[in-house]
């Protein structure tokens, strides 16, 4: 499921909850308009996005250099980073060596 935050708190506990996956992204890039549908396949976990231009803080405070970027979470922790376009598949393969 897609999840549009909105503010730092309700990203806090959604990070905390279970295993997902954060989605930094900015409305003008165009790979991350080349990844929103296929994020949109992700059936597995939830996906949280997290427009980088409306929530700069967050972005700096996980070092968000380049986007699109994928941070894979568990229990509150980072446990994997993707950068670029990624297919399903890969991200579902990433995923799943968290779990």
């Amino acid at each position: 499921m897609i999840i549009h935050i909105k503010n730092e708190k309700e990203f806090l506990t959604h990070i905390e909850k279970n295993p997902c996956i954060v989605d930094f992204y900015a409305d003008w890039c165009g790979p991350c308009k080349m990844l929103g549908p296929v994020l949109d396949e992700v059936d597995f976990t939830d996906v949280i996005k997290i427009n980088v231009d409306e929530y700069p803080e967050i972005a700096k405070k996980f070092g968000i250099m380049s986007i699109p970027t994928l941070i894979f979470f568990k229990e509150g922790l980072e446990q994997e980073r993707e950068i670029g376009y990624r297919g399903i598949e890969e991200i579902k393969e990433t995923f799943d060596s968290i779990k």
